[in-house]
């Protein structure tokens, strides 16, 4: 039987991971720093371990598998708790709660280690009366803050990542597109219906809310269906996908059906908290762009091209046409073939700005959206 991952365990390991790699650079690096500073003073040698190439590798998988953990409690438990504080309260809140933690994870693992060491079994009474020297130490200290500095910068770098997004952190770092670069992808233009209205009945705050809400609501098809979310313009959101990945398996379709069928869901809640409930409107298409780093002031990966403006204007025509989808037929024709979806031909229309007619198509039969 073939394992297969989740689109959303792909995206949550893959924002683990980056705890890991840190943890590990940074334990090497105090690692080092205390071995040039100390060397093989007395006061050290009686308290902390002494490094050989056995300790050195379980210290590393140790320091490796904490970070995966911190990481792993912070994307699946952490991230979403707190919310309503700042930047620099979270971090103070949570590298709080993780010491704590921690503390317990040393009292466990250097005993373990210090039996390495000194080749003799973790019961040794030898072990515990290091341990006890260890625990009274300057180096017990020295840990705690070396503990303390992975914690803050794993934290900052998880917080930076999560506000930029973990695709656009990724990008940068690796340097993908420092020069621009030349890509297919698909693009969904999702646009609120009775923004404006829905804004004067609730009033500016309680509208924020309402966004705030109806984004999360909209984040999980997202996610499932693979696909980027490029910008947030208002209450407009713009998704993205490779080209091969926005057509297999009409992830970019399924995608905003689900969206469709997870609001729906939630219908009453949304009638019970704002006294309305969210409906949208989406224009598919697909084509070149140019992607690329842009900015003096602030940087940003942004996407140029007529593709983008196309896929705007063919989503401005759902009203038009009284529809809630609307797909390009250069869309329609790469897309694989299946019995799940049939669609109907809307015939021309000139888009604003285009000189030549564009065909454009709806979703006729819906079979089975997931």
């Amino acid at each position: 039987m073939r394992f297969h991952l989740s689109p959303k365990a792909k995206r949550n390991i893959s924002r683990i991971i980056p705890f890991g790699i840190i943890w590990f650079f940074l334990g090497n690096i105090f690692l080092y720093v205390e071995i040039a500073a100390l060397g093989d003073s007395a006061a050290v040698a009686t308290s902390a371990i002494q490094i050989n190439f056995q300790i050195y590798i379980f210290a590393s998988l140790a320091v490796i598998m904490v970070g995966l953990l911190v990481g792993s409690i912070e994307v699946i438990y952490l991230s979403n708790r707190f919310n309503d504080k700042s930047l620099s309260q979270k971090i103070i809140y949570k590298t709080i709660i993780y010491i704590l933690f921690l503390f317990i994870i040393i009292l466990i693992t250097f005993p373990v280690a210090a039996s390495l060491e000194l080749n003799t079994s973790v019961l040794d009474p030898i072990v515990w009366e290091k341990y006890l020297v260890f625990l009274k130490s300057k180096t017990f200290i020295s840990t705690n803050v070396q503990l303390a500095v992975e914690l803050l910068v794993s934290l900052f770098y998880f917080e930076i990542s999560e506000n930029m997004g973990h695709n656009v952190m990724i990008k940068f770092l690796s340097g993908r597109y420092h020069e621009p670069t030349q890509e297919r992808r698909v693009f969904m233009f999702l646009d609120m219906r009775s923004s404006t209205s829905n804004a004067e009945k609730l009033g500016h705050l309680q509208y924020f809310e309402f966004l705030k809400t109806y984004y999360k609501d909209l984040s999980d098809s997202i996610i499932e269906y693979e696909g980027e979310i490029y910008q947030y313009v208002g209450d407009e959101i713009i998704v993205s996908w490779p080209l091969e990945k926005g057509i297999a398996n009409f992830n970019c379709i399924r995608c905003f059906l689900t969206m469709k069928a997870d609001l729906q869901s939630r219908s009453d809640l949304y009638l019970k908290t704002f006294g309305l409930e969210p409906s949208f409107k989406a224009g598919l298409h697909c084509g070149d762009v140019t992607s690329g780093e842009i900015g003096a002031l602030k940087k940003e990966i942004i996407y140029t091209g007529d593709t983008l403006n196309a896929t705007s204007r063919i989503q401005s025509l759902c009203n038009a046409y009284k529809v809630d989808i609307l797909l390009s037929e250069e869309l329609i024709q790469v897309l694989p073939s299946s019995s799940d979806f049939q669609f109907t031909s809307l015939g021309q229309t000139v888009l604003k700005g285009k000189k030549e007619n564009v065909v454009l198509f709806t979703i006729n039969t819906l079979k089975d959206i997931r």
